[in-house]
C-alpha cells in the first residue's frame, strides 16, 4: 500500500457501519500533538477512467423481458475506441447477502420498503471523449433503435412495454482504478462486439459477477480528505481470490438534484467474480486491514472530528448479467 503524503503525521480515526462501509475522519489542527500539516493541502485525485451509467425500473414481472431487449439489443460497443467494461446490474436485497439484522444495521432491510431502480447499466470507457465519440455516433443510434423515426417510435413503445419511466442517466469520473485482466472464458460468447445469449424474455439472465458498493455524500471541503484516504489506505485486494475491479466513482457534476434522490457525491464499486468472493474477503484479513479493525492503534483511537460524510454510507449490493469486457481488461 501507499505511503502517507510527505510532511503529515495523522491520527487516524474511524467509524465502521458492522462489517460493511468505513470512513475517514478529517484531521484535526492541534499543533504537533495530532497533526504536522505541510503548506499544501490533499489535491482532487485526476480521473483515470469515464463512467456512464443509467438506472432503470421494470414494469412488474418484466424483468426478464427487459433483461432480453438489451441481450437482443443491437450493438457494437466492444468494438468500440476507449471501451474497457459493461455490465448490466440487477439489484440484490441487503438482507440476501448479510441477513435482516445486518440490513438493518446498514441502513436498509425495512418491510415494504421498495427502491426507486431496481436495474442500472454500468460502462466504462478509457476517457469521457471517448464515450461522448459513442454517444454522437452512429454505434449508438444502432444500439437505441436504428435511424429514421420509425425505427425511434418502435424502440420507444418497447421500452413503455417493459419500463416504469424513461432511464435516468448518472455520469462519474473514475478514481483509483484497480482492475486484473481479463480471464478467457468460452461461455461468454462475443459477435460484432456485443454478446450473444440465450434470452427468452420469460427466465431472468443467470449472474456473471457480484458487486459491493459503498455510497458516499461527501461535506463540501472535505473531497480532497476523502480521496487522500481511500489513496492511502491498507488492504490488497488483487491477492484475494475472485477479485475482478475495483473503482472509485466521483459524480460528474452536482448530485443535489438528482430525481431518484442518489443525493451521494462518491461510490466506491468492486466487482468480484461472484458473492462467495466477496464474502470470503469480508471475512478476510485484508477487509479489516482496509477498514482498521485490523490494527490495534486504530482501534484505540477516539473520534475527535466529525466524519467527512453529512450522512450515513449507504450499502448497496448487485449482480451483473451481459458482462463484456475489453482485451486490456476494464
Amino acid at each position: 500500500s501507499s505511503s502517507l503524503p510527505a510532511g503529515r503525521v495523522i491520527l487516524m480515526v474511524w467509524w465502521v457501519l458492522p462489517r460493511a462501509v468505513s470512513g475517514l475522519v478529517a484531521p484535526t489542527m492541534k499543533a504537533a500533538t495530532v497533526e504536522q500539516v505541510s503548506s499544501s493541502a490533499p489535491a482532487m485525485l485526476e480521473r483515470e477512467r469515464y463512467i456512464a451509467s443509467n438506472r432503470f425500473e421494470p414494469r412488474a414481472g418484466k424483468a426478464a423481458a427487459f433483461e432480453a431487449r438489451w441481450a437482443n439489443r443491437k450493438s457494437r460497443l466492444a468494438t468500440l475506441e476507449g471501451f474497457r467494461y459493461f455490465t448490466l446490474l440487477r439489484r440484490v436485497p441487503l438482507e440476501d447477502v448479510v441477513g435482516e439484522r445486518g440490513a438493518q444495521a446498514m441502513g436498509g432491510g425495512e418491510k415494504g420498503k421498495k427502491e426507486k431502480y431496481s436495474y442500472k447499466s454500468f460502462t466504462i470507457w478509457e476517457t469521457k471523449n471517448d464515450f461522448d465519440a459513442w454517444r454522437n455516433g452512429e454505434a449508438f443510434v444502432e444500439a437505441h433503435g436504428g435511424k429514421g423515426i420509425g425505427n425511434f417510435l418502435k424502440a420507444m413503445v418497447s421500452s413503455l412495454q417493459v419500463l416504469k419511466g424513461p432511464p435516468t442517466p448518472a455520469f462519474y469520473d473514475g478514481l483509483l482504478h484497480l482492475a486484473l485482466p481479463p480471464v478467457e472464458d468460452s461461455s461468454k460468447k462475443i459477435e460484432g462486439g456485443w454478446r450473444v445469449v440465450e434470452a427468452d424474455g420469460v427466465n431472468t439472465l443467470p449472474s456473471e459477477n457480484f458487486i459491493a458498493a459503498n455510497k458516499f455524500t461527501i461535506r463540501a471541503g472535505a473531497e480532497a480528505a476523502f480521496e487522500d484516504r481511500w489513496a492511502t489506505r491498507e488492504g490488497s485486494l488483487t491477492d484475494m481470490p475472485g477479485f475482478k475491479s475495483f473503482t472509485m466513482l466521483r459524480r460528474d457534476g452536482p448530485a443535489d438534484n438528482d430525481p431518484l434522490g442518489d443525493d451521494f457525491n462518491y461510490q466506491s464499486f468492486t466487482v468480484w467474480q461472484d458473492k462467495k468472493a466477496f464474502m470470503n474477503w469480508r471475512n478476510s484479513q485484508s477487509f479489516k486491514d482496509a477498514h482498521g479493525s485490523g490494527n490495534k492503534k486504530n482501534q484505540d483511537k477516539k473520534a475527535t472530528t466529525p466524519p467527512p460524510w453529512v450522512k450515513p454510507p449507504q450499502v448497496e449490493f448487485w449482480e451483473g448479467v451481459l458482462e463484456l469486457t475489453s482485451p486490456q481488461g476494464a
